[in-house]
């Protein structure tokens, strides 16, 4: 169950990472705090749901990487769009 937090919230962090560098902005502490959070939720949604499965696999760690990944999309795209 470690194993996917973990890989959850890696991935919302690649995510902001990604993101930060595609948009070739100066680094924002305040916008990377807000990823964390995303991802820290993002891991502990998926280590919380994932106690139903088998066990962890490869494909599992992978799911879980690119679903905090789009977690962080998702939420920055959404609030960005609230905030419009």
């Amino acid at each position: 169950m470690i194993i996917i937090a973990l890989s959850a919230f890696g991935g919302g962090i690649l995510a902001a990472i990604l993101g930060w560098l595609d948009s070739k902005e100066e680094f924002d502490p305040r916008k990377f705090a807000k990823s964390i959070g995303f991802a820290f939720l993002a891991g502990l949604g998926f280590a919380v749901g994932y106690q139903l499965s088998d066990g962890p696999l490869t494909r599992d760690c992978l799911v879980a990487l690119l679903s905090g990944a789009g977690w962080d999309a998702v939420t920055n795209r959404t609030l960005g769009a609230m905030g419009r």
